[in-house]
């Protein structure tokens, strides 16, 4: 079982994606940390108890990983394209209950798990093969956090909430067959057009806002 985690905008470079955030939400995204193992840094805004939105980036001053890079972003040329054609929300991630065996059944598409850090957060991230997204984002990535669990309720409340994850994609079908295969509880709405392409629409102090 695969439960929605948190969302994911991949930027080029980490001031150009929080810029993109606060133009979208009018929300100013509190820093994160750095991931030593893929050699990344992260802005968190938190959505809910156990939901938040995550900008990420490559970190100029961190040597690069031995292997892949996350949420694609060892391609900075498709990560550049990607977010010059507007698919800055590149998808999410899930959380399993048990990562091991959802691996061992979709391990093909989701990777193997290794163990991540940022600061004294430990936790398990399944890498796709070559770091790409999943499907080309139409799948999430999956993690598991340990007894700890997700660190949204850690985080400041700005009064942003997520009210619906829509993506749209040529094969609605398909994608939600794959989302059923996979065990993904309350699965996002998929539409039919070009894609994969992410909308979520969040509520914030200012009204209901929409991030792409």
């Amino acid at each position: 079982m695969l439960t929605l985690d948190h969302l994911v905008v991949v930027a080029p470079d980490l001031a150009e994606g929080v810029a993109h955030v606060r133009n979208c939400l009018g929300l100013a995204m509190p820093e994160g940390g750095r991931h030593r193992e893929m050699g990344t840094r992260n802005h968190l805004l938190r959505l809910g108890d156990a939901l938040f939105l995550e900008v990420i980036a490559v970190d100029p001053e961190a040597p690069p990983p031995s292997g892949a890079r996350w949420f694609g972003l060892g391609d900075a040329a498709r990560v550049r394209a990607d977010w010059d054609a507007g698919r800055r929300l590149r998808g999410f991630v899930a959380r399993a209950d048990d990562l091991d065996g959802v691996l061992a059944a979709h391990g093909a598409l989701l990777g193997a798990a290794a163990t991540m850090t940022r600061g004294d957060l430990s936790w398990r991230f399944a890498v796709p093969p070559g770091g790409a997204w999943p499907a080309d984002g139409a799948a999430p990535c999956a993690m598991d956090w340990g007894p700890r669990g997700n660190p949204a309720a850690t985080m400041p409340d700005l009064g942003a909430n997520l009210e619906a994850l829509v993506l749209t994609h040529p094969d609605p079908d398909a994608v939600a067959g794959l989302h059923a295969a996979l065990g993904l509880v309350d699965p996002p709405r998929v539409v039919v057009g070009p894609g994969p392409r992410w909308t979520a629409r969040i509520t914030t102090p200012s009204g209901p806002r929409s991030l792409t």
